[in-house]
């Protein structure tokens, strides 16, 4: 009784705090968009239907993921899906591209469901966000090309600090007690890897601080290079 008792508590505490995550993510981005001056306007069901396009998009290219074993443990996957979310932010705005990351983990979970007791669709909500949410707020400040550039290399830079903070501080606990495992042990995956990891701080360092900055490096790439060619028929775009 004891025990259930106290899983009840760690799981109500969990809810508690991605949902208060959650919100403080979406006021930021609400914030913000409100003091943007370019934010594009659109109807409300252009909106949604741009929203609904990208989310779906990017929730199959969430599914699409794969590991890089020279760099880091098998658990660590890599995707592309912010690209979509990142090309509806600067499209529609944060709050948009904050609204596509939660839509797209809605819909992964539907389609494919969880392995990890939502804690990692949670981390890949809260990181997506560290990503798109810096880049879309830059990028409206001013739209062209030089806000572009400096908003994906904000984003980029934002998403592997706190990536890398987010793993040492939250993720690695959380996923060492959720599959019964000494942190000794993932610790050691990752040194089988990479001999310098031998420490939680070099094991983010070493191996998911490099994930996270080729993550954010190839979608932004990929943004710069896709941005207008794919709003112009999406989005019905004729000047980005």
């Amino acid at each position: 009784m004891t025990e259930l008792l106290q899983q009840l508590k760690e799981n109500a505490i969990f809810v508690l705090a991605c949902t208060a995550i959650i919100a403080a993510i979406a006021l930021v981005a609400r914030i913000a968009e409100h003091f943007l001056p370019t934010v594009r306007k659109a109807t409300p069901a252009r909106r949604i239907s741009i929203i609904a396009v990208c989310s779906a998009v990017a929730a199959v290219l969430h599914i699409l993921d794969f590991p890089l074993p020279f760099l880091a443990p098998g658990f660590y996957k890599l995707d592309f899906s912010e690209l979509p979310v990142m090309l509806c932010g600067f499209y529609l705005g944060p709050l948009a591209a904050v609204t596509c990351e939660a839509v797209k983990i809605v819909l992964k979970l539907l389609i494919k469901g969880t392995s990890t007791a939502f804690v990692g669709d949670f981390a890949n909500f809260a990181v997506g966000c560290s990503l798109v949410l810096p880049a879309a707020i830059i990028y409206h400040i001013r739209k062209n090309r030089c806000s572009a550039w400096v908003g994906l290399i904000a984003g980029t830079a934002f998403l592997t600090v706190f990536g890398s903070a987010f793993n040492a501080i939250y993720l690695l606990p959380k996923f060492a007690a959720l599959f019964d495992l000494p942190m000794e042990s993932i610790l050691a995956m990752g040194t089988a890897i990479n001999s310098g990891i031998t420490s939680v701080s070099t094991f983010v360092l070493l191996a998911v601080a490099p994930l996270n900055l080729i993550k954010g490096t190839v979608i932004s790439v990929l943004t710069l290079l896709l941005y207008k060619k794919v709003a112009r028929p999406l989005f019905g775009l004729r000047q980005a």
